[in-house]
Protein backbone atom coordinates (compact mmCIF):
# COMPACT_ATOMS: atom_id res chain seq x y z
CA UNK A 1 0.00 0.00 0.00
CA UNK A 2 1.34 3.70 -0.53
CA UNK A 3 2.25 5.50 2.15
CA UNK A 4 -0.25 7.24 4.37
CA UNK A 5 -0.71 9.86 6.92
CA UNK A 6 -1.43 7.79 9.97
CA UNK A 7 -2.79 8.55 13.59
CA UNK A 8 -3.17 4.65 14.96
CA UNK A 9 -0.70 2.21 14.33
CA UNK A 10 -0.96 -1.73 15.56
CA UNK A 11 2.68 -3.29 15.68
CA UNK A 12 2.62 -7.12 16.29
CA UNK A 13 -0.39 -7.06 18.75
CA UNK A 14 -1.54 -9.64 20.26
CA UNK A 15 -4.87 -10.07 22.77
CA UNK A 16 -5.09 -13.38 24.58
CA UNK A 17 -7.97 -14.32 27.15
CA UNK A 18 -5.84 -17.29 28.38
CA UNK A 19 -1.82 -18.66 28.45
CA UNK A 20 -2.54 -20.58 25.49
CA UNK A 21 -5.53 -18.52 23.51
CA UNK A 22 -4.66 -16.14 21.63
CA UNK A 23 -7.66 -14.05 20.37
CA UNK A 24 -5.39 -11.25 18.14
CA UNK A 25 -2.13 -12.59 16.61
CA UNK A 26 0.64 -10.20 15.64
CA UNK A 27 -1.19 -7.95 14.14
CA UNK A 28 0.58 -5.16 12.47
CA UNK A 29 -1.01 -2.26 10.34
CA UNK A 30 -1.39 1.57 10.16
CA UNK A 31 -4.69 3.36 9.99
CA UNK A 32 -5.21 6.53 8.23
CA UNK A 33 -5.96 10.03 9.60
CA UNK A 34 -9.53 11.46 8.73
CA UNK A 35 -10.69 8.72 7.37
CA UNK A 36 -12.75 5.55 7.86
CA UNK A 37 -11.24 2.43 8.13
CA UNK A 38 -13.41 -1.00 8.37
CA UNK A 39 -12.43 -4.43 10.17
CA UNK A 40 -14.08 -7.41 8.47
CA UNK A 41 -14.35 -11.73 9.36
CA UNK A 42 -16.26 -13.96 10.09
CA UNK A 43 -17.40 -14.22 13.53
CA UNK A 44 -14.62 -15.18 16.12
CA UNK A 45 -12.05 -14.04 14.36
CA UNK A 46 -10.76 -11.41 16.63
CA UNK A 47 -11.62 -8.05 14.76
CA UNK A 48 -13.81 -7.07 18.20
CA UNK A 49 -11.13 -8.21 20.20
CA UNK A 50 -8.85 -6.10 18.78
CA UNK A 51 -11.12 -2.82 18.74
CA UNK A 52 -11.48 -2.80 22.05
CA UNK A 53 -8.08 -3.08 22.87
CA UNK A 54 -7.68 -0.02 21.35
CA UNK A 55 -10.09 1.60 23.83
CA UNK A 56 -7.65 -0.72 26.76
CA UNK A 57 -11.01 -2.36 27.69
CA UNK A 58 -8.99 -5.27 28.40
CA UNK A 59 -8.15 -3.16 31.66
CA UNK A 60 -11.56 -4.20 32.62
CA UNK A 61 -10.75 -7.85 33.11
CA UNK A 62 -7.72 -9.73 34.60
CA UNK A 63 -7.45 -12.36 32.53
CA UNK A 64 -6.89 -10.39 29.16
CA UNK A 65 -3.29 -9.74 28.10
CA UNK A 66 -2.42 -7.39 25.50
CA UNK A 67 1.17 -7.57 24.11
CA UNK A 68 3.01 -5.40 21.31
CA UNK A 69 2.53 -2.20 20.41
CA UNK A 70 -0.87 0.28 20.37
CA UNK A 71 0.46 3.74 18.86
CA UNK A 72 -1.54 7.18 18.70
CA UNK A 73 0.41 9.28 17.64
CA UNK A 74 2.96 7.49 17.88
CA UNK A 75 2.58 7.01 21.46
CA UNK A 76 1.77 3.63 22.88
CA UNK A 77 -1.40 3.18 24.59
CA UNK A 78 -0.97 -0.07 26.27
CA UNK A 79 1.50 2.42 28.46
CA UNK A 80 -0.79 5.56 29.40
CA UNK A 81 -3.29 6.14 31.39
CA UNK A 82 -6.43 4.40 30.32
CA UNK A 83 -8.63 7.82 31.35
CA UNK A 84 -6.83 9.62 28.85
CA UNK A 85 -6.89 6.79 26.20
CA UNK A 86 -10.50 6.83 26.70
CA UNK A 87 -11.02 10.85 26.52
CA UNK A 88 -8.95 10.40 23.30
CA UNK A 89 -10.24 7.27 21.62
CA UNK A 90 -14.18 7.46 22.07
CA UNK A 91 -15.95 4.24 21.59
CA UNK A 92 -19.43 3.42 20.55
CA UNK A 93 -21.44 -0.15 20.67
CA UNK A 94 -23.53 -2.63 18.80
CA UNK A 95 -26.56 -1.71 20.55
CA UNK A 96 -27.74 1.84 21.94
CA UNK A 97 -26.68 2.24 25.21
CA UNK A 98 -27.60 5.47 26.54
CA UNK A 99 -27.40 5.96 30.25
CA UNK A 100 -30.69 5.23 31.66
CA UNK A 101 -30.68 7.23 34.33
CA UNK A 102 -29.71 10.14 32.58
CA UNK A 103 -31.31 12.93 30.68
CA UNK A 104 -30.56 13.21 27.15
CA UNK A 105 -28.12 16.07 27.61
CA UNK A 106 -26.53 14.57 30.60
CA UNK A 107 -25.88 11.67 28.28
CA UNK A 108 -23.68 14.48 26.14
CA UNK A 109 -22.18 15.69 28.92
CA UNK A 110 -21.29 11.97 30.92
CA UNK A 111 -17.79 12.04 29.61
CA UNK A 112 -17.40 14.82 31.15
CA UNK A 113 -19.03 13.76 34.43
CA UNK A 114 -17.57 11.03 34.56
CA UNK A 115 -13.62 12.11 34.57
CA UNK A 116 -14.73 14.66 36.67
CA UNK A 117 -13.89 17.78 34.31
CA UNK A 118 -15.97 21.01 35.53
CA UNK A 119 -17.92 22.97 33.26
CA UNK A 120 -19.83 25.89 33.72
CA UNK A 121 -23.58 26.67 32.22
CA UNK A 122 -22.56 28.27 29.25
CA UNK A 123 -19.83 25.62 28.09
CA UNK A 124 -22.41 22.72 28.67
CA UNK A 125 -25.02 23.85 26.69
CA UNK A 126 -22.92 24.95 23.86
CA UNK A 127 -21.14 21.35 24.42
CA UNK A 128 -24.41 19.43 24.61
CA UNK A 129 -26.23 21.79 21.06
CA UNK A 130 -22.82 21.56 19.09
CA UNK A 131 -22.42 18.14 19.81
CA UNK A 132 -25.93 17.50 19.05
CA UNK A 133 -26.24 19.06 15.75
CA UNK A 134 -22.77 17.39 14.72
CA UNK A 135 -25.03 14.30 14.70
CA UNK A 136 -28.24 15.75 13.01
CA UNK A 137 -30.11 15.29 16.29
CA UNK A 138 -30.27 18.48 17.67
CA UNK A 139 -33.38 19.86 15.68
CA UNK A 140 -35.06 16.17 16.62
CA UNK A 141 -34.34 16.44 20.70
CA UNK A 142 -34.07 20.71 21.59
CA UNK A 143 -36.98 20.76 23.02
CA UNK A 144 -36.77 17.39 25.03
CA UNK A 145 -32.79 17.62 26.35
CA UNK A 146 -34.45 16.99 30.14
CA UNK A 147 -36.27 13.69 28.73
CA UNK A 148 -34.15 10.38 29.44
CA UNK A 149 -32.24 9.33 26.17
CA UNK A 150 -34.07 5.82 26.65
CA UNK A 151 -37.24 7.96 25.48
CA UNK A 152 -35.69 7.95 22.14
CA UNK A 153 -36.07 5.80 19.18
CA UNK A 154 -33.33 2.84 18.34
CA UNK A 155 -31.75 5.06 15.88
CA UNK A 156 -32.35 7.88 17.66
CA UNK A 157 -30.28 6.24 20.84
CA UNK A 158 -27.76 4.91 18.67
CA UNK A 159 -26.72 9.02 17.26
CA UNK A 160 -26.83 9.80 21.30
CA UNK A 161 -24.09 7.36 21.42
CA UNK A 162 -22.16 8.49 18.86
CA UNK A 163 -22.77 12.55 20.12
CA UNK A 164 -21.62 11.27 23.83
CA UNK A 165 -18.67 9.98 22.35
CA UNK A 166 -17.39 13.00 20.11
CA UNK A 167 -18.85 15.38 22.96
CA UNK A 168 -14.52 14.71 23.98
CA UNK A 169 -13.28 15.49 20.70
CA UNK A 170 -11.39 12.35 20.65
CA UNK A 171 -8.90 11.83 17.75
CA UNK A 172 -10.28 8.27 17.23
CA UNK A 173 -13.63 7.00 16.88
CA UNK A 174 -14.07 3.01 17.30
CA UNK A 175 -17.45 1.78 16.17
CA UNK A 176 -18.58 -1.97 17.14
CA UNK A 177 -21.11 -3.24 14.76
CA UNK A 178 -22.45 0.62 15.27
CA UNK A 179 -25.95 -0.21 12.87
CA UNK A 180 -26.59 -3.88 13.41
CA UNK A 181 -29.14 -3.50 16.00
CA UNK A 182 -31.18 -0.81 13.57
CA UNK A 183 -33.40 -1.03 10.77
CA UNK A 184 -32.20 0.07 6.86
CA UNK A 185 -33.29 3.51 7.63
CA UNK A 186 -31.60 4.28 10.68
CA UNK A 187 -28.29 2.26 9.09
CA UNK A 188 -28.60 4.68 6.07
CA UNK A 189 -28.38 7.61 8.61
CA UNK A 190 -25.90 6.62 10.30
CA UNK A 191 -23.64 5.82 7.64
CA UNK A 192 -24.51 8.98 5.83
CA UNK A 193 -23.32 10.66 9.05
CA UNK A 194 -20.03 8.62 9.33
CA UNK A 195 -19.00 9.78 6.25
CA UNK A 196 -19.72 13.24 7.31
CA UNK A 197 -17.73 13.02 10.98
CA UNK A 198 -14.94 11.54 9.10
CA UNK A 199 -13.46 14.59 8.35
CA UNK A 200 -13.51 15.81 11.98
CA UNK A 201 -11.83 11.96 13.69
CA UNK A 202 -10.76 9.19 12.15
CA UNK A 203 -12.92 6.04 12.57
CA UNK A 204 -12.68 2.22 13.18
CA UNK A 205 -15.48 0.36 12.37
CA UNK A 206 -16.00 -3.48 12.85
CA UNK A 207 -18.80 -4.49 11.01
CA UNK A 208 -20.31 -7.96 9.74
CA UNK A 209 -22.02 -6.31 6.79
CA UNK A 210 -19.68 -5.95 3.35
CA UNK A 211 -22.02 -3.76 2.12
CA UNK A 212 -21.97 -0.86 4.75
CA UNK A 213 -17.74 -1.19 4.68
CA UNK A 214 -17.93 -1.13 0.75
CA UNK A 215 -20.20 1.94 0.82
CA UNK A 216 -18.33 3.87 3.77
CA UNK A 217 -14.42 3.24 4.33
CA UNK A 218 -11.50 3.65 2.67
CA UNK A 219 -9.49 1.21 3.78
CA UNK A 220 -10.21 -2.27 5.15
CA UNK A 221 -8.70 -5.12 6.92
CA UNK A 222 -9.74 -9.29 6.62
CA UNK A 223 -9.35 -11.06 9.90
CA UNK A 224 -9.66 -14.75 9.90
CA UNK A 225 -8.68 -16.86 12.76
CA UNK A 226 -6.92 -13.99 14.83
CA UNK A 227 -4.85 -13.18 12.08
CA UNK A 228 -5.01 -10.01 9.60
CA UNK A 229 -5.01 -11.50 6.25
CA UNK A 230 -5.79 -8.54 3.97
CA UNK A 231 -5.38 -4.76 4.21
CA UNK A 232 -5.66 -2.38 1.83
CA UNK A 233 -7.84 -0.22 -0.16
CA UNK A 234 -11.45 -1.38 0.13
CA UNK A 235 -11.93 -0.96 -3.71
CA UNK A 236 -8.95 -2.65 -4.16
CA UNK A 237 -10.18 -5.53 -1.96
CA UNK A 238 -13.54 -5.87 -3.34
CA UNK A 239 -12.26 -6.05 -6.94
CA UNK A 240 -9.31 -7.80 -6.68
CA UNK A 241 -8.65 -10.11 -3.03
CA UNK A 242 -5.00 -10.90 -2.88
CA UNK A 243 -5.87 -13.69 -0.17
CA UNK A 244 -8.04 -16.99 -1.44
CA UNK A 245 -9.67 -16.53 2.45
CA UNK A 246 -10.46 -13.06 1.59
CA UNK A 247 -11.83 -13.92 -1.66
CA UNK A 248 -14.12 -16.76 -0.13
CA UNK A 249 -15.23 -14.11 2.43
CA UNK A 250 -16.21 -11.88 0.54
CA UNK A 251 -18.16 -14.45 -2.21
CA UNK A 252 -19.55 -15.75 0.97
CA UNK A 253 -18.21 -19.09 0.36
CA UNK A 254 -16.99 -18.27 4.49
CA UNK A 255 -19.39 -17.83 7.08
Amino acid sequence: MESIESILEFNKTCVSYTKNTMAVKYVSAEIEKNSITAIMGPSGCGKSSLLRAVNLMHELYPNIRVEGEILLNEKNILSMNPIEVRRRIGMVFQRPTPFPTMSIQENVLAGFTLNGLRLDKYQREEIVENTLKSVSLWDEVKDVLNKKGTFLSGGQQQRLCIARALALKPDVLLMDEPTSALDPIATKHIEELLTELQKEVTILIVTHNMGQAKRISKRSMFMYLGELVEYDLTETMFSTPKDERTKEYLTGRMG
